[in-house]
């Protein structure tokens, strides 16, 4: 029965946190009965690097990205694009970040953020790997940035968990990056989030959990887990009148084209 079910990829979670101890066969056997036959785990401490990558060359469907979260970097030694460029050498490594700037909770260290994240940038241009960005209370100064750093060299990107304003959606989609639907998507209240997606390119929308936090409804407030990426995707194939399993399909042919290092990887296994 469960080849009958659409394919569709959770773009980010957090498989390495305490939630997922001991569980994370469960986890990822679930998500493979929801569709989800993919996903990408996302470190957000470098020094957490080494228990990240063990998680995906231990799990074939999983791989992984890193760098250092907004909200942690001012605590965090600072990377280097040499650092980044050398993780980016494993074969299931297939992104930058996440990265970004946060200013809701942790303004004060929004000048160390910056600096940063154009460390990261720096390591996408020469990796050819996608930026992964969490930007919150700071669409501005991340759009100036993401801007600046394309005009030097091009390079690609997926706005994660995108909650932002339309301004920093526009933004981000003229640059050619991508827009990630998260949990957040499909709470009730979030009609404006929707609208937002549904005038986006239908050819740059991913999924994602970002679990274990921002479970969609019916989960809401519970922990949030890979397979419940399909339940946003079930949303975003509303937002944009398609059936479920032709907006699945889009958002795979999506995702191999943004994460070509997943894709390649799955080809050549």
């Amino acid at each position: 029965m469960t080849e009958t079910v659409p394919q569709i990829t959770d773009s980010h979670c957090h498989l390495d946190f305490p939630d997922f101890n001991g569980e994370l066969p469960d986890v990822i056997a679930r998500a493979a009965e929801a569709g989800v036959t993919r996903m990408v785990t996302i470190c957000t401490r470098l020094k957490n690097e080494p228990q990240v990558r063990a998680i995906a060359e231990a799990h074939a469907p999983v791989f992984y990205a890193a760098g250092t979260h907004p909200m942690s970097v001012a605590e965090e030694p600072m990377a280097t694009v040499d650092q980044l460029v050398a993780l980016a050498q494993h074969p299931k490594f297939v992104g930058i970040g996440e990265t970004g700037l946060d200013y809701h909770y942790t303004g004060d260290s929004a000048d160390i953020q910056k600096e940063s994240l154009k460390i990261h940038i720096q390591a996408a241009q020469e990796t050819g790997l996608p930026l992964i960005i969490h930007a919150r209370a700071a669409d501005d100064d991340m759009a100036a940035i993401l801007r600046e750093g394309f005009a030097a060299k091009p390079y690609s990107c997926v706005m994660h968990c995108f909650s932002s304003s339309a301004e920093l959606g526009k933004a981000a989609l003229d640059l050619g990056f991508y827009l990630s639907m998260s949990g957040i998507a499909a709470f009730p209240k979030s009609q404006e989030l929707r609208d937002i997606f549904a005038t986006a390119p239908i050819d740059r929308i991913l999924v994602e959990t970002d679990s274990p936090y921002l479970a969609p409804p019916p989960y809401r407030g519970k922990r949030n887990e890979p397979a419940y990426s399909a339940l946003t995707a079930k949303v975003g194939a509303d937002v944009f009148g398609l059936d479920y399993a032709d907006f699945a399909a889009q958002t795979q042919a999506n995702f191999d084209r943004l994460f070509w290092k997943a894709a390649a990887f799955e080809a050549a296994a």
